[in-house]
């Protein structure tokens, strides 16, 4: 190992996200800065253990994730170390909806709801590994196809990634337009489930009560920072989804 292993506690995530999550940014972190380069041999699983204060369960299931996502190499008998190539850049591909809805040949409009700094719920902060009272950028904004209303955006977004995000025009341009061309994300995850229409949606998308709504979840990432945290909420009668994740040396 490159000297003795010392590892300063006030370099560690402090939020609510899953402990192993944390794990797996703070060697992010050193990986990302350059700290620890190629080749670069980590602490082993007793050491993280030690120097952090944390199980070694959790420190393993850190390690395995890392491994899978081919940012570590875990080779029995020897060692862990630093992949020698960068994993592959993902490059998610995120359908603007404006551009979704011109491709069907229809006109696109949107009228903004809400667009200001706000204390988000538990599950947002959670979900974005910020502090709970910590505010974030909402905006809530209903997307329209022909003037028929297609998709309710609920979106929250992180303050540090996107400074100026409160500053737009989100009725001539799209919030994932402008985001993208800060920094295109990495990673994104998704949660896609079929549910009845709440009443707090219903005068948004021009639904009755319990009229059947696809809601897509999603999370995005730029390296190992939560930037954004959506949900769209769709009429089931309006709207079909479909999508594609890539990746690219």
């Amino acid at each position: 190992m490159d000297g003795a292993v010392t590892i300063s506690l006030d370099q560690f995530p402090q939020d609510p996200a899953p402990l192993y999550e944390r794990v797996e940014r703070f060697i992010l972190g050193k990986i990302e800065s350059g700290e620890w380069g190629a080749s670069h041999r980590l602490p082993s699983e007793p050491e993280f253990s030690r120097l952090l204060g944390i199980s070694r369960m959790t420190i393993n299931r850190a390690m395995r994730e890392l491994a899978r996502r081919n940012v570590i190499d875990r080779i029995p008998g020897v060692g862990t170390f630093v992949a020698s190539a960068k994993p592959a850049s993902a490059v998610v591909e995120i359908h603007n909806i404006a551009d979704h809805i011109r491709s069907r040949g229809e006109v696109h409009s949107s009228r903004v709801i809400e667009l200001r700094a706000v204390v988000p719920p538990r599950e947002v902060s959670l979900g974005m590994a910020t502090p709970e009272k910590a505010k974030l950028y909402r905006a809530l904004i209903v997307h329209a196809a022909n003037e028929v209303p297609v998709q309710l955006e609920d979106r929250y977004v992180l303050p540090a990634f996107a400074p100026d995000f409160l500053k737009q025009n989100y009725e001539t341009g799209s919030t994932t337009a402008y985001l993208f061309s800060i920094t295109p994300p990495t990673e994104a995850d998704h949660l896609i489930e079929a549910v009845a229409g709440r009443e707090e949606w219903c005068g948004h998308l021009d639904i009755v009560p319990g009229e059947p709504c696809l809601v897509v979840k999603r999370r995005t990432w730029v390296g190992p920072t939560v930037t954004n945290y959506m949900t769209f909420v769709h009429p089931g009668s309006r709207y079909s989804l479909s999508g594609r994740t890539t990746t690219r040396d």
